[in-house]
C-alpha cells in the first residue's frame, strides 16, 4: 500500500491559514484608523503675542461630546479654568476664564474615534505679551501631574491586541480541525 505524499495535504493547510488570517485582517482594518488632531488654536509649539480666549481643535473624523476633554495647565502644571467642551462635528473648543499671563501653556485633550479608541495628546504654546505686566508662570519642581496625566487614559486592551488575539484562536481552531480531520482520514 502507498501513503500519499503530504505535500499536498500541507499546501492546502498552508493555502487555508492564508485566507483565514487574510480573511480576519481585511474587515479588522477600520479598527486601526484612530481619530488624529488636524489642527489647533492656538497652534502647537506657537508663541503668541496676545492670550488667547479660546482653545479649538480639529480632528479628522467627528467628535462624541460625551467622551471630549481638553485641559490647560500652566507652566507649574496647575489647571487653568475653562468651561467646558463645546462639540461640533469634528472640531472641539473651550472658552479660557480667565486672563493668560505670560508663560507656557499645555493644551491637552482625549477624544475617542468611531471605532470606540480613545485618542489622547497634549501640546505647548507660550503667551509672550510685550504689554503683559503680569508676572509669568514658571515651572516648577512640585508633583502636581501634567496636563497629559489629568486627562486619564482609563482605556482597556486596544483594538489591535483584541483583534491579534481573536485571529490567533481562530486559526488555532481552524488548524487543530484540519490535522483532526487529516488524521481521521488516514485511518
Amino acid at each position: 500500500m502507498t501513503v500519499p505524499s503530504s505535500r499536498p495535504t500541507s499546501v492546502r493547510l498552508g493555502a487555508a491559514l492564508l485566507a483565514v488570517v487574510v480573511a480576519l485582517l481585511i474587515p479588522a482594518s477600520p479598527a486601526w484608523a484612530h481619530n488624529t488632531l488636524v489642527s489647533a488654536a492656538p497652534a502647537q509649539e506657537s508663541t503668541l503675542s496676545s492670550a488667547p480666549t479660546e482653545i479649538v481643535l480639529e480632528f479628522v473624523e467627528r467628535l462624541d461630546p460625551t467622551f471630549t476633554t481638553i485641559v490647560l495647565t500652566d507652566a507649574a502644571k496647575r489647571k487653568v479654568p475653562t468651561g467646558d467642551p463645546v462639540v461640533g462635528g469634528a472640531k472641539g473648543s473651550v472658552q479660557v476664564t480667565e486672563a493668560l499671563p505670560n508663560g507656557t501653556y499645555t493644551v491637552a485633550y482625549r477624544v475617542v474615534s468611531t471605532d470606540g479608541h480613545p485618542v489622547q495628546g497634549s501640546y505647548p504654546f507660550t503667551v509672550a505679551d510685550p504689554d503683559s505686566s503680569a508676572a509669568p508662570i514658571v515651572s516648577t519642581t512640585t508633583d502636581a501631574p501634567s496636563a497629559a496625566a489629568q486627562v486619564q487614559d482609563d482605556e482597556g486592551p486596544g483594538a489591535g491586541v483584541l483583534v491579534a488575539g481573536g485571529t490567533t484562536a481562530i486559526v488555532v481552531a481552524v488548524v487543530g480541525g484540519l490535522l483532526l480531520r487529516r488524521r481521521a482520514s488516514r485511518r
